[in-house]
């Protein structure tokens, strides 16, 4: 009787561990580094990679990490009642052109989706909208910014009755982009959307599972919660 063979980890075909190639992609996606930087970095700590190895390794393996991580807190977060999203767009130029980053975030700050965009019309909206729906249901209450294209998409699926609009109410969906600016100037902007769209993914499910609003809660908890995230981190397709 032959032997059942065990799946295939996507690190077979690497001579580094996953260990290493783990904190690559942590370093390069959560904090504002180049790749040179991260190069650098890693020289300090005894590992010797070139800054192409750096740009592959997260190119290969961010999105895999980050579907993994998504995938069980997107299954958490449809357990729970989705009280308020918050949507937003902001602008990002790309070879001189203007595109758009739209973004929605929950009543706690976790960014739920982003998308990147040529238009900021109807169809786009829309597009971010059913998305959303798709994977966490349909919220009580939709804030957003007064952009015309929300009050259109919310009428085409039906639930215009749900939205919110005022001058403050949408602070946390706009404040929510302030990490993901900071990374893009360490970057020195995108040159293509398709790469936008990829790290914007990548950089918001990361981001929402270092995050632990340490400026809520005592210095022992958020200890012991970024304990927790670095070693879940670690083991992320094992």
């Amino acid at each position: 009787m032959a032997r059942a063979r065990k799946p295939k980890t996507p690190f077979y075909r690497f001579n580094s561990s996953p260990e290493v190639i783990r904190l690559v992609v942590m370093m390069y996606v959560k904090y504002p580094l180049s790749l040179r930087n991260v190069e650098d970095l890693l020289f300090e700590r005894g590992i010797d990679i070139c800054h192409e190895t750096v740009r592959f390794w997260w190119n290969r393996f961010g999105p895999m990490f980050a579907s993994e991580i998504k995938r069980k807190r997107s299954a958490h977060l449809r357990q729970h009642t989705q009280w308020r999203w918050h949507l937003d767009e902001v602008y990002v130029k790309i070879n001189g052109q203007m595109h758009y980053l739209w973004r929605a975030v929950d009543h706690e700050g976790e960014i739920l989706e982003s998308l990147a965009t040529k238009e900021r019309d109807k169809a786009a909206a829309l597009k971010l909208m059913k998305r959303l729906m798709k994977r966490y249901g349909k919220p009580e209450v939709v804030v957003t910014d007064g952009l015309r294209s929300y009050g259109a998409a919310m009428k085409a699926i039906g639930n215009q009755d749900r939205q919110e609009v005022g001058r403050w109410l949408n602070n946390r969906a706009e404040n929510s982009h302030q990490p993901f600016r900071r990374r893009e100037r360490a970057m020195e902007r995108f040159r293509k959307m398709t790469t936008l769209q990829k790290f914007a993914a990548v950089h918001g499910t990361v981001h929402n599972h270092f995050n632990q609003e340490r400026h809520l809660i005592s210095r022992d908890l958020y200890r012991e919660r970024r304990s927790a995230a670095l070693a879940e981190w670690r083991t992320v397709m094992g």
